[in-house]
Formats: C-alpha cells, structure tokens, sequence
C-alpha cells in the first residue's frame, strides 16, 4: 500500500459562506493486491499520507484482498486511538475505496457490479457558484452546466457569516432568471446563518422555487436544522461532514435528505451502512462531492437521490485521472465495461503539483 500527496491551485480564488481557499489538495492510495492494483483516494490534507503508509497499511497487511469489510474492522481498530472524525477517517476512505477497486478486479467484475446494481443511471447537480464569483463568472458557470444538460444546480450562500443576505436573495434571483424555469435550484449556506435568519432566509427562497437547502446553519445544530426543516419549504439537507455511522444516525430523522461523502464517511464500506440507516427512516441519501469515485456506490445505492458534480473536483479529476464518468444529460453512469471502478491517475500530470 502507498500513498501521495497532490495540491492543485484553484483556477480562481474560491470561497462560500464561512471559507475561503485557493487550492485544493488531493490524497491518493494505492493497494497492491496480487496482480491487481486498486486506487482511491480522498479529499484531505497531506498529513494523511504518513498515516496510511503506516497504521492503516499495517493493519491490512496479512488480509485477503477480497476481504474488504474485515480489512476496514481492522483499520477502524487501528486509528481508535487517534479519533474516527476528521483527518483519519479521510484515510481510511481513501484506502477503503482503493481496496474495493482491487477486490472488483480481482473478481473480475465493474466495482458496482461487485457492490450490487441498483440502478444505472446516477443523476447529478452542477455545484459551484461561489461567492467570490462576480454576477459574470456565475452566470458563465450556470450556462455551462446547462449547455452540459444538466438539470439541476446549486450556489453558495450565507456570503460573509450570514452578513449580506440581500445579495444572497440577489445571486438566487439572478441564478434562477439564468436557468429558467424548469431546472432545479438549489442552495448552500455552509452553516452561515444563525437559526432564525436562515428561516427568514428559507421563506424568501421559495419565491424563487428553491428545492434544496444545504446546511442552512451548522451540521453540529441538530435543534436548529430541525425547526428550519419544520418551518420552511425547501428540503434541508446535510451530512457532508459526517465521519462515522454514528453521526449520520443521530442526524437521519432532523433534515430532509441525508448527504454522505465516500472520501471522509469511511469509504464504500460505511456508505453502504449509512444508506441503510437512511433507507429505514424513509430517508434518500445524496452524494458529496468527489463524483467520479462516488458514481460507482451511488449506483449500488437504491435509496440514492443526486450526486453533486463539484466544480473543483470535477475539475481537478478530468485533469489528473483516466476513466473519469460524463455527467452529460444531467446523469452520469458507472463503468460497467471492466473490472474495478475504472479510475486511474495519470502519474505525469500529477506530479507537478505533488507535495507528499
């Protein structure tokens, strides 16, 4: 098992309700299992590089390749210690998805195949629109996606900790007047608003028939997300920083819709769990982020609603990897044509932007 580092500039700075950045760094894995390689990979920081050459590669060392639920026990084991939330359980689903990857091809079957088919179409949501974006730049982004076919879309808001909610309210008018309307609209706040204001907030954004509101104040708020989703139309949703089954849990009967990230909730392994606990409370389960390493669970996922096909990433993984799915037409579709999930990094376009 190896891993590698790669931090990649944003082509334009890039900020939401509470943050701002301009790159984003990618943590690859590898998993060498006979004569198969399986590679995954999440969205972290370089500091988990050393952890998985290192606690996680000790712990799988020794297990059988296509064992992969046993594999992730011992991993889990193995970081304990160190906390299951946050840089850790990046880690370990970084290693996870790799270790699916390998389990696939040496089955000889499409990684969702190996998962179990649930449907073979995954639809998907253009995201982006940041708030450092001037009116120009998200309307380009906007007509973009739709010249994609994309029939869904989502901005940030919240601008500022919630402190200039009237350009928030202006951004979905002139998102929505780009789109028309027949597409579907929708928002994230990032946790930006304090409770009663993004109830205020929720109310405005039905005249705009905004479907979906996204962390409309922290993920941590599970009072406040409760009576937001009470009081206003929009679906609330959240979940993306959700690390083990145990949050997802605590969060399945507060929003709406649940969101899980298979680069941070514990790889394939614990998505599947979480789907399950969202499947027996009535609830759907949407994708975060990462897309091209998602379609493959979402897929396998009956209880699946969207994807969010993330401007940053969806950037980032067309430049660096191979087999990267096509969300055009408004879905994407996994590959079905070879063993594994069928994503492979092209080394020599990497390695200019390696830090690890």
């Amino acid at each position: 098992m190896d891993a590698a580092a790669f931090t990649v500039p944003t082509g334009t700075p890039e900020a939401d309700g509470t943050l701002s950045w301009d790159s984003t760094t990618l943590v690859t894995v590898t998993v060498r299992a006979g004569p198969v390689t399986g590679f995954g990979y999440t969205y972290a920081d370089a500091a988990c590089v050393p952890l998985i050459r290192g606690k996680l590669a000790d712990a799988a060392v020794g297990v059988d390749a296509r064992d992969v639920p046993y594999g992730w026990g011992r991993m889990q084991r193995a970081i304990r210690n160190l906390g299951r939330p946050g840089l850790a359980s990046c880690a370990l689903s970084a290693v996870d998805t790799a270790w699916w990857d390998a389990a696939a091809q040496l089955a000889d079957l499409p990684l969702t195949r190996l998962l179990g088919l649930a449907r073979t179409e995954v639809p998907v949501y253009g995201s982006g629109g940041f708030t450092s974006y001037d009116d120009r730049q998200l309307t380009d982004q906007l007509t973009g996606w739709l010249s994609r076919g994309m029939r869904r879309v989502k901005i940030k808001i919240g601008e500022s900790w919630g402190s200039r909610v009237e350009r928030d309210l202006a951004r979905v008018a002139l998102t929505r007047e780009t789109v028309g309307p027949d597409v579907e609209l929708y928002v994230d706040a990032n946790g930006g608003y304090a409770v009663g204001q993004a109830i205020r907030v929720g109310r405005r954004l039905s005249e705009w028939d905004v479907r979906w509101f996204e962390e409309p104040v922290s993920s941590d708020d599970l009072a406040g997300l409760r009576r937001i989703s009470d009081l206003v139309e929009p679906d609330v949703a959240a979940g993306e920083y959700g690390y083990d089954l145990v949050y997802f849990a605590r969060m399945v009967d507060v929003v709406d819709c649940l969101q899980a990230d298979a680069t941070r909730c514990g790889g394939y392994t614990e998505w599947l769990r979480i789907a399950a606990v969202a499947a027996a409370h009535n609830r759907q389960l949407s994708g975060h982020c990462a897309p091209s390493l998602t379609v493959p669970v979402a897929a396998a996922t009956p209880n699946f609603r969207h994807l969010e096909w993330f401007a940053d990433h969806d950037r980032i993984e067309r430049m660096l990897f191979d087999g990267v799915p096509d969300p055009s037409g408004g879905a994407a579709h996994p590959d079905l044509s070879s063993p594994g999930h069928g994503l492979r990094l092209r080394e020599a376009d990497a390695e200019p932007y390696r830090v690890a």
